[in-house]
């Protein structure tokens, strides 16, 4: 049994590895800085929709997902355009003023469940949304913060930034799932009432869970602004998390690699092959989830399991006939 384990963490470890060389490479494939920014945005709503799913596994359903990322895209933006900060301290900065808002934020909410923690995250996104749109001057108001301070002049060297903050973020997210800190998120999410009788706290868990997943989604907000140039609210409403939670969905709520295959499925297919008819994405995105909804529980990660499954009860069926056709 040791030595099975031990052959599949080769395995999943080698797949990672060839997975990571050719990211590295695929710049030299690309044609096309369309396709490159294409690729840029994967890598930021990977992370921002593994962070979502990292909170989520505390029992903790985020609709301000959007708006902590542009927390990190403002914390970043004011200072590079008004103190004429560096982006590499604005970026950090970013990252950490999000998971410090994203605790204290997330303290008096710890203790709502389910559609009660929805609604107050949603209603808490449209709050923080409308404090960059009234900002004036200062955040730019609804047209955004323009002039941001520039990382590269080559989109390359931007590919590579993001592409480096992914591999790092998804890293660290991985850890932490599988610590004995996620461990004990997920008990929590199972029943709060039996992790509380063992001595789990759930307020600190909750409260920990939104804090360690917003300073990846500030991370990114941060290095986006600084992308794009512009910190702009339209960027960060109440849409931009309706994506996210659909990428999460589409690939799998449980699992850690959901998130990935769902922005690979509706991100990036759509813009290489389908770009013709962004028009009707909504509709066909919509007809995805619907699917998935029905027929695959676990999202596109649980196909592969769902077809195992059937095919062994396939067989123990035919197996059960010929053993009865036999006596």
């Amino acid at each position: 049994m040791n030595e099975v384990r031990k052959a599949r963490s080769w395995a999943r470890l080698s797949g990672l590895g060839l997975a990571v060389i050719l990211l590295a490479l695929l710049p030299l494939w690309i044609s096309g800085p369309y396709y490159m920014h294409v690729i840029i945005l994967a890598f930021v709503y990977v992370v921002v929709s593994s962070s979502f799913r990292t909170i989520s596994i505390s029992g903790q359903f985020n609709i301000a997902q959007g708006a902590y990322m542009g927390i990190g895209a403002y914390a970043a933006a004011l200072p590079s355009v008004w103190l004429h900060w560096s982006p590499w301290v604005t970026i950090p900065l970013g990252a950490v003023v999000t998971a410090v808002i994203g605790g204290v934020l997330a303290y008096p909410f710890a203790r709502l469940r389910t559609i009660y923690y929805a609604m107050g995250s949603l209603f808490l996104g449209f709050v923080i949304i409308n404090l960059f749109t009234v900002g004036g001057r200062l955040t730019g108001s609804s047209t955004g913060l323009a002039g941001v301070h520039q990382l590269f002049g080559n989109r390359t060297h931007y590919y590579y930034l993001f592409l480096g903050l992914m591999l790092v973020s998804m890293a660290c997210m991985f850890c932490f799932e599988f610590s004995r800190i996620g461990v004990t998120m997920k008990a929590l999410a199972q029943s709060h009432d039996v992790a509380a009788s063992v001595g789990i706290g759930e307020r600190r868990n909750r409260v920990l869970a939104v804090a360690f997943g917003c300073f990846f989604t500030g991370l990114m907000g941060a290095a986006y602004a600084h992308y794009q140039l512009v910190a702009s609210p339209s960027s960060f409403g109440l849409g931009a998390t309706l994506w996210i939670i659909m990428y999460v969905l589409v690939g799998g709520l449980n699992s850690f690699w959901g998130p990935s295959v769902g922005v690979l499925i509706l991100l990036i297919v759509p813009e290489f092959y389908f770009r013709d008819l962004k028009g009707y994405l909504p509709y066909v995105t919509a007809a995805i989830l619907l699917i998935i909804a029905f027929t695959l529980p676990d999202g596109i990660v649980g196909l592969p399991r769902l077809i195992k499954n059937r095919i062994v009860n396939r067989r123990g069926k035919e197996e059960v006939t010929a053993d009865a056709s036999g006596d």
